[in-house]
């Protein structure tokens, strides 16, 4: 496979300054120093561990350019890049709820932007069969004036819009497996049947009010909206099975030109902001469903951006399992928790009320 991976030192730079306090996510978890859950570690880790087992050699690696302000003004108004532009200018500070940032954080939320655009037109026009953007700050809980959940642009939708403006896409499916709600997403995509969105999260976790299964979308956009609400505790199996009966399902009815990721980690175990249980065999997995299904409907066409994931210890190890998948290699990481999660919790094998709960819901959306 021809993979390319898009990464760039200076998405690490990204940080809360000043106007990160030190955030407590929980009274058994140390507080995060920097005040970010979401801070370069688990992303450089990722990318180090790809570098140890030399997995970063049988990819096209490379950066790209910070998105224009045409692209971003198709989804941001431009009073809100004016905004973000001068308080970045001055030092930074905090627009909308949990997205604060420093100096410099308007340029280089630009450049995660442009690394996931580059990296779905790459994609889209044939250069790559799939990719992988580590993009960082993530994207996915950004609506189009109100940067949410650690979210400043939302980098899915950027380059979703590019190619639908400029690269012959009319179809664009994005599915979203970050454990918490792709709100910002599905907000830009509520009312319009060209894009197809899918999220599939722990329910009522973040945003507590939204990604309910009622939520379908509405006018012409009633039917292209799909949320899975799942409950804490879900395993792999739980996934596959919910990829199986109704992902794939909507993806074929759909017939999407291509099929974008909103690749999140957090559903891995140990993750600080959630309750779930996937092991990197399980997300692996999941890819190669996703690979298969893109193959019959696409030409393979498959892109993975990077949004959370919050364990230093265990995301890379998620993360390493994907995108050996998307490369057809043979090159793995040795997950030292395997066998632990794997043989020993058997939430991460199907529990019958989880079953039940995937079966009703897709018999709701017509699957079954």
């Amino acid at each position: 496979m021809r993979t390319g991976f898009y990464w760039d030192e200076k998405c690490f730079w990204h940080s809360g300054g000043n106007y990160a306090l030190t955030m407590q996510v929980s009274d058994v978890v140390q507080p995060t120093p920097n005040g970010l859950p979401e801070n370069p570690e688990t992303k450089r880790r990722l990318k180090n561990l790809m570098d140890v087992t030399g997995l970063l050699d049988q990819l096209h690696v490379q950066s790209a350019a910070p998105a224009t302000t045409e692209q971003l003004t198709r989804i941001h108004p431009e009073s809100y890049l004016k905004q973000f532009k001068e308080m970045s200018d001055n030092g930074g500070g905090e627009l909308g709820l949990r997205t604060p940032f420093a100096q410099g954080g308007y340029e280089i939320a630009a450049l995660s932007a442009g690394m996931a655009t580059q990296a779905i037109v790459d994609v889209m026009t044939g250069t790559y069969d799939n990719a992988y953007s580590l993009s960082r700050p993530p994207g996915h809980h950004c609506l189009p004036d109100f940067p949410n959940g650690f979210c400043l642009f939302n980098n899915i939708a950027i380059g979703t819009e590019e190619i639908l403006a400029n690269h012959g896409a009319e179809r664009v499916a994005i599915l979203d497996w970050d454990v918490h709600h792709g709100n910002g997403t599905e907000a830009i995509y509520y009312d319009r049947d060209d894009v197809l969105t899918i999220s599939i999260h722990q329910e009522h976790n973040y945003p507590i009010d939204t990604g309910d299964v009622s939520d379908r979308g509405s006018g012409v956009g009633e039917g292209y909206n799909i949320n899975v609400p799942l409950p804490p505790g879900c395993g792999y199996a739980a996934y596959v099975e919910t990829l199986e009966r109704i992902v794939i399902p909507a993806l074929t009815d759909f017939a999407p030109d291509i099929i974008i990721v909103a690749c999140g980690l957090d559903a891995g175990p140990f993750d600080p902001l959630a309750h779930m249980l996937v092991s990197a065999r399980g997300f692996a997995q999941m890819t190669d469903m996703l690979m298969e299904t893109a193959a019959d409907l696409c030409e393979g066409k498959l892109v993975m951006v990077h949004e959370g994931g919050y364990s230093e210890a265990y995301v890379p190890f998620c993360g390493h399992a994907i995108i050996s998948q998307l490369a057809g290699s043979n090159i793995t990481a040795a997950d030292p928790l395997a066998d632990t999660l794997e043989v020993r919790q058997p939430n991460l094998r199907m529990q019958a009320f989880h079953s039940t709960l995937i079966g009703e819901m897709a018999a709701s959306f017509g699957f079954e």
